[in-house]
């Protein structure tokens, strides 16, 4: 019996639903708080990939700059985010997070962390674990493709 041909269509429609699903639990988990998403994003931005101008940032937040420019005059005011002068160009302006934002940024992720572990360690059979561990270090790499440009969105 021949074997059927991989549908990476089908393959992506049950990856984004999936990963739709759990990253609505894993944002109301963050969001215990009241910290809202969009800071959540700006700040986990900033923190994976360090300093970046505002442009670079709405860039990989998908939106207008325009739209983060109240969102970050608030992650300043908090003391969450830090502005400076970019080293390359004294016309732009660099953001980076700071040690306070980190520290926000750790309390919100392990409102998430913990009930995600434990629906792991409880659910989970040790081979689906591996299978879950090995699928996250998959599952960045094809963020990254598609952040990267690599695959036409």
């Amino acid at each position: 019996m021949p074997t059927k041909p991989f549908d990476s269509t089908a393959c992506a429609v049950q990856l984004r639903a999936a990963v739709m699903h759990l990253s609505r639990h894993l944002r109301t988990g963050m969001q215990h708080d009241g910290l809202p998403v969009a800071m959540l994003s700006v700040l986990g931005q900033l923190y994976r990939g360090g300093a970046m101008t505002p442009t670079e940032l709405a860039r990989r937040e998908g939106v207008k700059l325009q739209s983060l420019t109240r969102l970050l005059a608030e992650l300043e005011a908090e003391g969450w985010v830090e502005r400076s002068v970019s080293v390359a160009d004294a016309r732009q302006s660099v953001l980076a997070i700071t040690p306070r934002g980190k520290k926000r940024l750790g309390a919100a992720a392990q409102g998430a962390d913990v009930p995600l572990a434990q629906a792991i360690a409880t659910r989970l059979s040790a081979q689906d674990q591996a299978v879950l561990l090995r699928a996250c270090a998959v599952l960045a790499s094809l963020g990254d493709a598609l952040q990267d440009g690599e695959v036409p969105v």
